[in-house]
């Protein structure tokens, strides 16, 4: 005789279990969002030593975030197939691997094609984490919080790793930056391996990965980002961007038909857009992103280039995101009980153009205190506003076994969103600056540019996202616990 074993049957965690397993998932996302921030902020000094300008040394900064954001939605597809742990383990050996090889370059291609290799780990770890928080907590005040401090790794992650650049850039040879930072995900997912249940058999054990979706899918997003990313170094008078972005389109045109018309098993379920307001809520979260992006990297590079700031002094100034991006992360969490979305996406996206307004009309030399450190503190509140609402609405809105699915297009959003965003900026400041004559006034076109996507955002957010608060307690009656079919459910002899 058998037996079925549900989610239900399964013993529950204890709170202090509850409290190491969330703390454990939470530092694999602070992990991999530290390459962003530390990309950012050692950029043009690698590049510098690699005899790259300032341009080239972009590819440094965006490699990471591209494919990082390009490569999530076929990680929550692996994900629902092997199973979420297992994927997040593989992603993260892969990622201390190359992150370990990248300090051992010599030169600007094979380091940033060593960091967008590294991307596809991060992208492979973000939907995994967050499918097993919100598989582990069900909808309510502990999702809440964990999604929120998962939020709050964003910017407290990208901050942590603009220090690091400080410290090993400026007084050691670069390559140790990379392998500190092997050493210390080895540290984190090791931790994570021996902590963080597995999730039980995969939603979608045996099924087939959609090969022809994730093809068109991650080769049009690559695409697409490569031309923004590269327009600021070669000019839109090169032959070859048009014809990338036109086969760019043409692929993810093509990824739309295959997963809506002709793939079985989508790598992107269509139906996840049924869910009120989802579109326009991705939307809004894409293009507040694209805004985000464009603050951090300008900020460095006028602190950096203008203002003659050193490593370490650059990485403290971006303490204030850490530390304020922590408290408008636990914010967010309570907010999204008390206000509907678009409230909560509109302050995100406000916060956003605040900054960049900030940013775009400082003089060119200043103290810190004056407009950067207010700028700091508001974009705290852009991502982590933005972000929390969007993956618990998003996770909220989708059944169990889209948990994972859920996470992957989120972290798209975001990861993906600031790297494009950086190419767009990048390639305004590069045609508006006076053939780098005008330097102070390409930045501040790029940031006005950065002011007009949050405004679209907020305005995006304010008229079409229509979802209320969301008081929930536990998993709705209709959503089954364990929705897999029967044959492939785990059985107990009795």
């Amino acid at each position: 005789m058998t037996a079925t074993t549900t989610e239900h049957e399964k013993p529950q965690l204890s709170k202090s279990r509850e409290l190491i397993v969330a703390v454990a998932i939470v530092l694999t996302q602070f992990v991999q969002m530290i390459p962003f921030g530390a990309g950012i902020t050692a950029a043009v000094a690698i590049g510098k030593d690699l005899g790259a300008d300032q341009y080239a040394s972009a590819w440094i900064a965006a490699s990471y975030p591209l494919t990082q954001g390009a490569y999530v939605l076929m990680g929550g597809r692996l994900g629902q197939i092997y199973g979420h742990k297992n994927v997040l383990m593989v992603a993260g050996v892969w990622w201390v691997i190359l992150t370990l090889v990248s300090g051992f370059t010599r030169n600007l291609i094979a380091l940033c094609t060593l960091r967008g290799l590294t991307g596809i780990g991060g992208a492979f770890m973000l939907p995994n984490s967050l499918a097993l928080l919100t598989i582990t907590f069900p909808p309510g005040r502990m999702r809440n919080i964990t999604v929120s401090l998962f939020g709050a790794m964003a910017p407290v992650g990208a901050a942590g790793g603009s220090i690091w650049p400080g410290l090993f850039v400026q007084l050691t040879p670069w390559k140790y930056l990379f392998i500190f930072l092997s050493l210390l995900g080895a540290v984190i997912f090791t931790v994570f391996f021996f902590v963080v249940p597995s999730e039980g058999e995969p939603f979608d054990k045996g099924a087939a990965l959609d090969w022809v979706g994730a093809y068109l899918g991650t080769t049009g997003l690559v695409l697409f980002n490569f031309v923004w990313n590269q327009a600021p170094s070669v000019g839109w008078d090169e032959p070859y961007e048009y014809a990338l972005l036109f086969v760019s389109v043409l692929h993810l045109a093509g990824f739309i038909i295959w997963e809506r018309n002709i793939a079985k098993v989508p790598i992107l379920p269509f139906d996840i857009w049924t869910a009120p307001s989802f579109a326009p809520m991705i939307a809004a979260a894409f293009i507040t992103f694209m805004a985000v992006g464009v603050v951090i990297w300008y900020i460095s590079i006028w602190e950096y280039q203008i203002r003659g700031y050193t490593l370490l002094l650059l990485g403290a100034s971006y303490s204030t995101l850490a530390v304020c991006g922590a408290g408008a992360a636990f914010a967010s969490g309570k907010a999204i009980r008390i206000l509907p979305a678009q409230y909560i996406m509109v302050i995100g996206a406000v916060a956003t153009a605040v900054s960049n307004i900030l940013l775009a009309t400082m003089p060119a030399h200043q103290t810190y205190w004056a407009q950067v450190f207010p700028a700091l503190i508001c974009l705290a509140f852009g991502p982590d506003f933005i972000f929390t609402a969007a993956q618990i609405i998003a996770s909220n809105a989708v059944k169990r076994r889209h948990q994972g699915i859920a996470g992957s297009l989120v972290g798209t959003v975001a990861s993906y969103g600031m790297s494009t965003g950086l190419g767009v900026a990048s390639t305004v400041e590069v045609y508006t600056n006076g053939h780098g004559k005008k330097q102070i006034q390409g930045f501040r076109h790029a940031l006005y540019l950065g002011v007009g996507m949050a405004s679209l955002a907020a305005i995006i957010a304010l008229m079409s996202v229509r979802i209320p608060k969301d008081t929930r307690e536990g998993w709705d009656e209709d959503d089954d616990p364990d929705p897999r079919p029967e044959e492939t459910r785990a059985e107990v002899t009795q």
